[in-house]
């Protein structure tokens, strides 16, 4: 049975007026322990790997505009980033994360809606990429566009490869050479896909806040 704290969460959920999800900007810089803390928990409680970021970098994505966060009210809801490499041919999107109690409503399908959308309007000719281990967001990477690649068709980008560094599974890259991992590397590539109408539309916001 749901509490009466889950049933009062589940209503503002649906009705949506409370919660906001755009560009992050230097109003948001406040939240950035919160979001390093929330990554770090949800990777202990999965067990599983994270390239680990520093707040000074997380900070440095909102005020260059490269990252999405969801707010519920002022209080925080969830996080992504992206970053562009290989001479902006390829771009990732990282640090996805949603806080516990706003998890099961289809929040971090919205929120990784948004930035796979940022990446396709600063970058419209890279490929769109990145590497998980979580079933839903490999789920939700799919029904944008991904496809499941190797990692050799990833960027070769010795600095996106050194922030695998602190990803307590850095020893299974580096010993099969960077081909194998408990990651699973998956791509949107522009010149074999199509943007889908749901993220044109949203694709055309977020270049109004960019504005």
């Amino acid at each position: 049975m749901n509490t009466i704290e889950e049933l009062v969460l589940e209503k503002k959920m649906e009705q949506q007026d409370q919660l906001t999800i755009r560009i992050a900007n230097e109003s948001h810089l406040r939240y950035v322990h919160t979001i390093l803390d929330t990554i770090e928990a949800a990777a202990k409680v999965r067990g599983t790997g994270i390239a680990k970021r520093s707040p000074e970098y997380v900070e440095l994505k909102m005020k260059e505009g490269k990252a999405i966060i969801a707010l519920m009210g002022e209080e925080f809801a969830g996080f992504c980033y992206i970053e562009s490499w290989g001479n902006k041919q390829f771009v990732a999107n990282s640090g996805l994360i949603v806080v516990e109690k706003f998890r099961q409503h289809g929040l971090a399908k919205k929120i990784k809606q948004h930035a796979f959308s940022l990446a396709r309007a600063m970058f419209p000719q890279a490929k769109v990429f990145g590497l998980t281990s979580g079933a839903a967001v490999m789920k939700i990477n799919t029904e944008l566009g991904y496809a499941p690649v190797t990692f050799a068709q990833l960027t070769d980008d010795e600095a996106f490869w050194r922030g695998c560094q602190g990803c307590i599974n850095y020893d299974i890259l580096t010993r099969t050479d960077r081909k194998y991992c408990i990651c699973t590397a998956m791509l949107f590539d522009p010149e074999k896909q199509k943007d889908k109408k749901e993220i044109k539309t949203i694709i055309k916001e977020l270049k109004q806040q960019l504005k």
